[in-house]
Protein backbone atom coordinates (compact mmCIF):
# COMPACT_ATOMS: atom_id res chain seq x y z
CA UNK A 1 0.00 0.00 0.00
CA UNK A 2 1.02 3.64 -0.88
CA UNK A 3 0.94 6.09 1.90
CA UNK A 4 2.68 8.84 0.22
CA UNK A 5 0.95 12.04 0.42
CA UNK A 6 1.32 15.85 -0.99
CA UNK A 7 -1.79 17.51 0.20
CA UNK A 8 -3.37 18.43 3.45
CA UNK A 9 -4.14 15.59 5.64
CA UNK A 10 -6.78 15.52 8.33
CA UNK A 11 -6.12 13.52 11.50
CA UNK A 12 -9.04 13.96 14.20
CA UNK A 13 -9.53 17.57 14.70
CA UNK A 14 -6.23 18.62 13.15
CA UNK A 15 -4.91 19.43 9.15
CA UNK A 16 -1.18 19.35 8.68
CA UNK A 17 0.56 20.22 5.46
CA UNK A 18 3.77 18.47 4.48
CA UNK A 19 3.45 15.49 5.95
CA UNK A 20 5.96 12.81 5.77
CA UNK A 21 5.47 9.57 3.96
CA UNK A 22 5.69 7.04 6.35
CA UNK A 23 7.84 4.49 3.55
CA UNK A 24 10.33 7.30 4.31
CA UNK A 25 10.75 6.73 7.92
CA UNK A 26 13.73 5.03 9.33
CA UNK A 27 13.49 2.00 9.84
CA UNK A 28 14.87 0.00 13.16
CA UNK A 29 15.76 -3.63 14.16
CA UNK A 30 14.13 -4.60 17.79
CA UNK A 31 17.55 -4.77 19.11
CA UNK A 32 18.02 -1.17 18.28
CA UNK A 33 14.44 -0.30 19.10
CA UNK A 34 14.28 -1.65 22.94
CA UNK A 35 18.21 -1.46 23.87
CA UNK A 36 17.62 -0.54 27.69
CA UNK A 37 14.61 -1.97 28.10
CA UNK A 38 13.17 -4.17 31.17
CA UNK A 39 9.73 -4.20 31.01
CA UNK A 40 7.20 -2.33 28.56
CA UNK A 41 3.14 -2.15 29.23
CA UNK A 42 1.29 -1.60 26.09
CA UNK A 43 -2.46 0.94 27.63
CA UNK A 44 -4.94 -0.13 24.52
CA UNK A 45 -8.08 1.68 24.71
CA UNK A 46 -10.32 -1.48 23.46
CA UNK A 47 -9.54 -5.55 23.37
CA UNK A 48 -7.85 -5.36 20.21
CA UNK A 49 -6.04 -2.02 19.89
CA UNK A 50 -2.76 -4.60 21.41
CA UNK A 51 -2.77 -6.76 18.56
CA UNK A 52 -3.87 -3.82 15.94
CA UNK A 53 -0.91 -1.04 17.03
CA UNK A 54 1.35 -3.42 18.87
CA UNK A 55 1.26 -6.99 17.93
CA UNK A 56 4.54 -7.09 16.43
CA UNK A 57 6.66 -5.21 19.14
CA UNK A 58 5.17 -7.28 22.23
CA UNK A 59 6.03 -10.80 19.61
CA UNK A 60 9.60 -9.21 19.43
CA UNK A 61 9.61 -8.33 22.93
CA UNK A 62 8.95 -11.48 23.89
CA UNK A 63 11.57 -12.90 21.83
CA UNK A 64 14.02 -11.01 24.00
CA UNK A 65 13.11 -12.11 27.03
CA UNK A 66 10.92 -8.57 28.03
CA UNK A 67 8.17 -8.68 30.00
CA UNK A 68 5.18 -7.04 28.94
CA UNK A 69 2.13 -6.37 30.11
CA UNK A 70 -1.42 -4.87 28.29
CA UNK A 71 -3.52 -2.62 29.95
CA UNK A 72 -7.20 -2.35 28.22
CA UNK A 73 -8.87 0.30 29.43
CA UNK A 74 -13.15 -0.37 27.58
CA UNK A 75 -14.93 -3.59 27.65
CA UNK A 76 -15.52 -3.13 23.97
CA UNK A 77 -19.19 -3.89 24.04
CA UNK A 78 -20.36 -1.12 21.81
CA UNK A 79 -18.92 -2.93 18.59
CA UNK A 80 -22.54 -4.63 18.15
CA UNK A 81 -24.91 -2.87 20.58
CA UNK A 82 -27.67 -4.69 19.00
CA UNK A 83 -27.05 -8.36 19.23
CA UNK A 84 -28.90 -10.30 20.84
CA UNK A 85 -26.90 -13.47 21.03
CA UNK A 86 -24.14 -11.24 22.70
CA UNK A 87 -25.94 -8.86 25.27
CA UNK A 88 -23.05 -6.27 26.88
CA UNK A 89 -22.35 -8.84 29.64
CA UNK A 90 -21.61 -12.34 27.39
CA UNK A 91 -19.90 -9.83 24.81
CA UNK A 92 -17.69 -8.17 27.23
CA UNK A 93 -16.41 -11.64 28.27
CA UNK A 94 -15.92 -13.03 24.51
CA UNK A 95 -13.76 -10.33 24.16
CA UNK A 96 -11.70 -10.79 26.83
CA UNK A 97 -11.16 -13.98 26.18
CA UNK A 98 -10.50 -13.19 22.61
CA UNK A 99 -7.72 -10.61 23.89
CA UNK A 100 -5.93 -13.32 25.55
CA UNK A 101 -6.13 -15.71 23.00
CA UNK A 102 -4.37 -13.05 20.81
CA UNK A 103 -1.53 -12.62 23.51
CA UNK A 104 -0.80 -16.34 23.63
CA UNK A 105 -0.63 -15.85 20.08
CA UNK A 106 2.25 -13.06 20.66
CA UNK A 107 3.87 -15.14 23.48
CA UNK A 108 2.19 -14.02 26.24
CA UNK A 109 0.47 -15.77 28.90
CA UNK A 110 -2.93 -15.02 29.35
CA UNK A 111 -2.98 -13.50 33.00
CA UNK A 112 -0.36 -10.51 31.23
CA UNK A 113 -3.88 -8.55 30.33
CA UNK A 114 -5.35 -6.62 32.81
CA UNK A 115 -9.17 -4.93 32.02
CA UNK A 116 -10.00 -2.05 33.51
CA UNK A 117 -13.51 -2.35 32.36
CA UNK A 118 -14.73 1.19 31.80
CA UNK A 119 -17.83 1.24 28.88
CA UNK A 120 -17.16 1.53 25.51
CA UNK A 121 -16.97 5.05 24.03
CA UNK A 122 -17.14 6.15 27.84
CA UNK A 123 -13.43 6.20 29.18
CA UNK A 124 -13.61 9.19 31.11
CA UNK A 125 -11.85 12.62 29.14
CA UNK A 126 -9.92 15.23 30.76
CA UNK A 127 -12.49 16.92 33.08
CA UNK A 128 -15.31 14.53 33.28
CA UNK A 129 -16.78 13.14 36.35
CA UNK A 130 -14.92 9.80 36.54
CA UNK A 131 -11.74 11.37 34.97
CA UNK A 132 -9.68 11.16 38.21
CA UNK A 133 -10.89 7.58 38.84
CA UNK A 134 -9.53 6.51 36.09
CA UNK A 135 -6.26 8.23 36.52
CA UNK A 136 -6.13 6.63 40.02
CA UNK A 137 -6.71 3.01 38.68
CA UNK A 138 -4.03 3.78 35.66
CA UNK A 139 -1.59 5.38 38.13
CA UNK A 140 -1.66 2.24 40.55
CA UNK A 141 -1.52 0.09 37.51
CA UNK A 142 1.67 1.57 36.23
CA UNK A 143 3.40 2.29 39.54
CA UNK A 144 3.25 -1.68 40.10
CA UNK A 145 4.81 -2.53 36.87
CA UNK A 146 7.36 -0.01 36.79
CA UNK A 147 7.56 -0.15 33.08
CA UNK A 148 10.74 1.29 31.05
CA UNK A 149 8.68 1.14 28.06
CA UNK A 150 5.55 2.81 27.89
CA UNK A 151 3.13 2.14 24.45
CA UNK A 152 0.10 4.17 24.35
CA UNK A 153 -2.33 5.16 21.74
CA UNK A 154 -1.99 8.56 19.73
CA UNK A 155 -3.32 11.49 20.92
CA UNK A 156 -4.63 12.91 17.95
CA UNK A 157 -6.37 9.60 16.71
CA UNK A 158 -9.92 9.59 15.46
CA UNK A 159 -11.81 7.69 18.29
CA UNK A 160 -12.68 9.64 21.52
CA UNK A 161 -11.60 6.76 23.47
CA UNK A 162 -8.15 7.00 22.38
CA UNK A 163 -7.53 10.20 22.97
CA UNK A 164 -9.41 9.80 26.48
CA UNK A 165 -6.88 7.03 27.18
CA UNK A 166 -3.84 9.51 26.14
CA UNK A 167 -5.12 11.70 28.85
CA UNK A 168 -5.31 9.21 31.22
CA UNK A 169 -1.86 7.91 30.95
CA UNK A 170 -0.19 11.60 30.60
CA UNK A 171 -1.84 12.49 33.66
CA UNK A 172 -0.89 9.29 35.87
CA UNK A 173 3.01 10.31 34.66
CA UNK A 174 2.81 13.99 35.90
CA UNK A 175 4.03 13.34 39.14
CA UNK A 176 6.90 10.61 38.15
CA UNK A 177 10.77 12.18 38.76
CA UNK A 178 11.60 9.68 35.70
CA UNK A 179 8.93 8.73 33.90
CA UNK A 180 9.28 5.98 31.27
CA UNK A 181 10.21 6.34 27.95
CA UNK A 182 6.41 6.60 25.77
CA UNK A 183 5.88 5.90 22.04
CA UNK A 184 2.40 6.61 20.09
CA UNK A 185 0.64 3.94 17.80
CA UNK A 186 -2.01 5.24 15.90
CA UNK A 187 -4.79 2.82 14.90
CA UNK A 188 -7.84 5.47 13.79
CA UNK A 189 -5.56 7.90 11.93
CA UNK A 190 -7.83 7.56 8.89
CA UNK A 191 -10.75 6.34 8.16
CA UNK A 192 -9.42 3.47 6.43
CA UNK A 193 -7.16 2.69 9.81
CA UNK A 194 -3.85 3.68 10.30
CA UNK A 195 -1.40 6.69 10.18
CA UNK A 196 -1.69 7.82 5.85
CA UNK A 197 1.54 9.77 7.00
CA UNK A 198 3.16 11.39 10.17
CA UNK A 199 2.48 15.31 10.65
CA UNK A 200 5.41 17.65 10.10
CA UNK A 201 5.56 18.36 14.17
CA UNK A 202 5.87 14.66 14.90
CA UNK A 203 8.96 12.78 14.96
CA UNK A 204 8.45 9.19 13.81
CA UNK A 205 10.05 5.44 12.78
CA UNK A 206 9.43 2.41 11.71
CA UNK A 207 9.74 -0.77 14.14
CA UNK A 208 10.82 -3.78 11.50
CA UNK A 209 8.41 -6.73 12.01
CA UNK A 210 8.45 -9.17 8.96
CA UNK A 211 9.91 -11.84 11.22
CA UNK A 212 6.66 -11.62 13.67
CA UNK A 213 3.88 -10.63 10.70
CA UNK A 214 2.53 -13.75 10.77
CA UNK A 215 2.17 -13.66 14.35
CA UNK A 216 0.58 -10.08 14.63
CA UNK A 217 -1.67 -11.14 11.64
CA UNK A 218 -3.24 -14.65 13.97
CA UNK A 219 -3.19 -11.86 17.03
CA UNK A 220 -5.48 -9.66 14.53
CA UNK A 221 -7.67 -12.58 13.57
CA UNK A 222 -7.60 -14.18 17.05
CA UNK A 223 -10.22 -10.92 17.81
CA UNK A 224 -12.51 -13.21 15.63
CA UNK A 225 -15.93 -10.99 16.83
CA UNK A 226 -14.07 -8.34 15.07
CA UNK A 227 -12.82 -9.54 12.30
CA UNK A 228 -15.21 -12.03 10.99
CA UNK A 229 -19.14 -12.43 10.90
CA UNK A 230 -19.15 -14.53 14.31
CA UNK A 231 -21.77 -12.16 15.79
CA UNK A 232 -24.40 -11.97 13.00
CA UNK A 233 -27.58 -10.70 14.72
CA UNK A 234 -26.76 -6.64 14.34
CA UNK A 235 -26.46 -4.80 11.03
CA UNK A 236 -24.89 -2.09 12.72
CA UNK A 237 -22.03 -4.02 14.21
CA UNK A 238 -18.73 -3.02 13.63
CA UNK A 239 -16.31 -5.24 11.18
CA UNK A 240 -12.45 -4.85 10.32
CA UNK A 241 -12.55 -4.36 6.88
CA UNK A 242 -9.79 -5.90 4.53
CA UNK A 243 -9.08 -2.63 3.72
CA UNK A 244 -8.21 -1.58 7.33
CA UNK A 245 -6.53 -4.80 7.94
CA UNK A 246 -3.78 -4.48 5.07
CA UNK A 247 -3.41 -1.22 6.39
CA UNK A 248 -2.59 -2.02 9.94
CA UNK A 249 -0.87 -5.20 9.35
CA UNK A 250 2.50 -4.64 7.34
CA UNK A 251 5.94 -5.17 7.46
CA UNK A 252 6.36 -2.56 9.83
CA UNK A 253 4.78 -0.50 12.68
CA UNK A 254 4.52 2.59 13.08
CA UNK A 255 5.67 4.84 16.27
CA UNK A 256 5.73 8.38 16.73
CA UNK A 257 8.17 9.70 19.74
CA UNK A 258 6.39 11.15 23.22
CA UNK A 259 8.41 14.61 23.92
Amino acid sequence: MSQQTDVVVVMGDRAFSSPTAIESLPLRSAAAAFAGCHSAVVVAPHPDDESLGCGGAIALLQQRSIPAHILVMSDGTQSHPQSKKYPPERLKRLRERETQTALQKLGLEPEAATFMGWGDSQIPAFGSKFFPEAVSGCRSYLRDRAPSLLFVPWQHDRHRDHRATWEIVQSCLQTWQQPPQQLAYAVWGSEAAGLPCIPPDATGWRLDIRSVESLKRQAVMAHQSQTTDLINDDPTGFRLTPTMLTNLIQPWETYLEVK
